[in-house]
């Protein structure tokens, strides 16, 4: 790997740990270069790459700053070169995992308090077409799942950031589905807790429908760093780029 490389993955990292936060200003070549141990013709060259990536921006007369994590308003894609940055890092995984476990299980608790009839009708659609689905390629209806119930919540603000974060969130389900469904004591216990869920949200039982989704997701994660620990290669599912299109596995 080229010096200029392993700088830019060097600084990739610093954003991605939260050493450089979404729109910071970067530190000056020299400073870098002094703080990198490099020539600033090395730090000039890794900025260039990210630049190329759209990883960071210049502003002509201010700097470099790190990508905004929303994009501009003329993008055709959804995302920013800095969400894709967070889709392709090993640990990114777990990271949304854990964003899943919070704001899923706060969805689940609203949605049992607050789902009318026409929600009710969605999710166990949503639920039947799950249970419909060959488990070893469910991950969009497992996604659909999650997603009527989040709906169901009937809060603007956690709809909106959850859909925002839909394709991060898809690959959490796309690598539940590749690393554990294979597996059929990990498979049942999935769908006996896709089944707790529906029915605590159906029954209108908020406590018991967050204990389920934080439960369900938590174990997702725990099971794939467990298999991780155990020398397992964890499948990581890349979003592609036609939304209609299948992923094949890849492995990072």
């Amino acid at each position: 790997m080229a010096i200029s490389q392993e700088i830019s993955y060097r600084l990739e990292r610093l954003i991605l740990d939260g050493g450089l936060a979404p729109e910071q200003k970067i530190p000056s070549e020299r400073q870098l270069a002094t703080r990198l141990g490099v020539s600033r013709a090395v730090i000039r060259e890794a900025l260039h790459e990210l630049q190329g990536r759209g990883v960071i921006e210049t502003r002509h007369g201010k700097g470099s700053f790190v990508a905004s994590m929303v994009p501009g308003s003329d993008s055709v894609d959804d995302q920013s070169p800095l969400m894709h940055l967070f889709e392709g890092h090993p640990r990114t995984l777990y990271d949304l995992l854990e964003v899943r476990e919070q704001l899923e299980g706060q969805a689940a608790f609203l949605a049992a308090k607050r789902a009318n009839s026409v929600d009710r009708h969605r999710i166990t659609k949503a639920f039947r077409a799950l249970e419909e689905t060959d488990p070893l390629s469910n991950a969009r209806s497992d996604h659909s799942f999650h997603l009527r119930i989040v709906e169901a919540s009937h809060n603007p603000v956690l709809v909106h950031v959850l859909n925002s974060l839909k394709n991060m969130m898809l690959m959490t389900v796309q690598a539940s589905v590749a690393n554990l469904n294979p597996r059929q004591e990990m498979r049942k216990k999935i769908v006996r807790q896709h089944r707790q869920l529906y029915e605590a949200v159906i029954a209108g039982k908020p406590a018991a429908a967050q204990k389920a989704a934080t439960a369900h997701v938590r174990f997702v994660s725990d099971a794939m760093r467990a298999m991780e620990n155990e020398g397992s290669e964890v499948i990581r599912m890349p979003i592609p780029a036609d939304a209609s299109s299948h992923p094949s596995p890849s492995r990072l």
